[in-house]
């Protein structure tokens, strides 16, 4: 009967210590693949954001879905310039005097695929897929033009939730995560990157996952 007891006792101080050490590794370990995933979600956000900004800057306006992202990426041409300045001397009806005026000259150096600019491999065909193993799940995407201060102004917004980057880890730590509020976290239940309601192209991330770069 006294072997029965010590053995219980030891089964019960076992279970006990286990779940202490659980209880202080559990969190750490869970921030640990938080950091790693976010890093790697964040740095295809800034890719995307690469191609975007480049869309927007040929055609005047954010794609609004990853094909027609990735066929501009296959098939957009930049435009190389160069801005001088320059003068000249011109008569003026009003003064009639030859009067010195002042203009910008625009010239046009070549031309040059998106392509080979921003990337230097087929990497961009994998875009809008979330980069977290063990899932396939793509990134939401989403193009407009608002209305600014009278102005008409394209903005576009990607995100992806964090239960879909945090799939298989502990539910109340991700729960936790999902409602943080914090300086140097990213806060809310999504990654987002832009947005459709203001003229934005950053991300709701911490300068922590741009120190990289």
């Amino acid at each position: 009967m006294k072997l029965a007891i010590q053995a219980v006792l030891w089964i019960l101080c076992v279970v006990f210590s286990y779940q202490i050490y659980d209880s202080i590794n559990g969190p750490i370990n869970f921030n640990e693949t938080k950091n790693k995933r976010y890093a790697e979600v964040i740095d295809r956000m800034k890719e995307i954001r690469k191609a975007q900004i480049a869309h927007k800057d040929v055609k005047g306006f954010y794609a609004n879905n990853f094909d027609s992202l990735v066929s501009f990426i296959e098939t957009g041409i930049f435009t190389l310039i160069e801005k001088r300045d320059s003068s000249y001397m011109e008569y003026d009806r009003t003064y009639r005097i030859d009067m010195l005026r002042e203009v910008i000259v625009i010239d046009t150096l070549g031309f040059v695929s998106v392509k080979d600019s921003l990337f230097k491999d087929d990497s961009y065909k994998m875009l809008h897929k979330v980069p977290v193993e063990g899932i396939d799940a793509d990134f939401s995407i989403k193009a407009n033009v608002i209305n600014k201060n009278g102005y008409r102004v394209p903005v576009f917004e990607v995100k992806v939730a964090k239960n879909i980057v945090l799939h298989d880890q502990d539910k109340d730590l991700l729960k936790q995560e999902n409602e943080t509020i914090s300086v140097d976290g990213v806060n809310g239940p999504e990654i987002i990157l832009g947005s459709l309601s203001e003229v934005s192209t950053n991300g709701n991330w911490p300068t922590i996952f741009d120190a990289g770069n």
